[in-house]
């Protein structure tokens, strides 16, 4: 179905923003009953309604410049925040530190693909002619690091809080680091295991302290703090580092 907004022939406008010439377009609908002003990824335009003057959609958009500024700007911070960050296909996070990654073809080595860390460096020796993707076999040993570390953790806080997960799950959430369900079943995100131990370790505080607390209670941050004494600093890490981590995918890998 054709839309009831038309883009008139007319060669782009021109506002000035804050000393710098922005374009808009003129769009006419036959259904819009006021002026309005749309800032997308296709650019800036005015709707105006039929039957009424060009001129006051160049004054209406004259007079929001400074609502058009904001949009513009709040546009550019959502695309940088979407915008993939610069990979490594070298390199990744390991427990806070950036390690190589090297991948070692074998003509002779016939058992399933093998993932060793050794001299700061993470090999992955696999068969030339393997199904299972180095990628692969990294992000699974990967996973095997974060759920011994998860799981030592809970056992110590467990220790100290009495309290005990029905059941923990390792997973590969791109939304949160952690989770405590209503069941008492704890999940984690695997990908923490490229932050350092205190991070870790504090993911698992708090989400063992919500078997006790269910809420952000004060008295839950009370427990919280006196479990794990670097809560701040483990919270300002993945302020910081959060989005790299979360982007950073196990594909990396050198042949040697």
């Amino acid at each position: 179905m054709a839309s009831a907004e038309t883009v008139r022939k007319v060669e782009p406008q021109r506002l000035l923003l804050e000393g710098q010439e922005v374009e808009w377009r003129l769009v006419r609908s036959s259904t819009a009953k006021k002026l309005r002003i749309k800032v997308g990824l296709d650019g800036i335009v005015v709707v105006l309604p039929e039957g009424r003057d060009d001129r006051e959609a160049v004054a209406f958009i004259g007079n929001q410049r400074a609502w058009v500024g904001a949009q513009l700007a709040r546009l550019r911070q959502l695309q940088d925040l979407r915008r993939p960050l610069a990979r490594d296909d070298e390199h990744i996070l390991f427990r806070g530190e950036t390690v190589a990654v090297r991948v070692v073809p074998s003509q002779t080595w016939r058992a399933p693909n093998k993932v060793v860390l050794e001299h700061d460096a993470i090999t992955v020796i696999c068969k030339v002619s393997s199904k299972t993707a180095p990628a692969r076999s990294l992000e699974n040993w990967l996973r095997k690091q974060a759920r011994e570390r998860i799981e030592q953790y809970i056992a110590d806080v467990g220790k100290r809080l009495k309290r005990a997960p029905n059941r923990i799950y390792v997973m590969g959430q791109r939304t949160k680091w952690g989770n405590c369900s209503s069941m008492g079943n704890l999940s984690f995100n695997w990908r923490l295991v490229m932050a350092p131990d205190f991070v870790l370790r504090y993911i698992v505080t708090h989400e063992m302290v919500h078997l006790a607390v269910p809420d952000h209670s004060r008295k839950f941050w009370l427990t919280v703090q006196s479990l794990c004494s670097e809560t701040e600093r483990a919270r300002q890490w993945l302020v910081a580092n959060g989005q790299r981590i979360q982007l950073m995918e196990p594909a990396a890998a050198t042949a040697q």
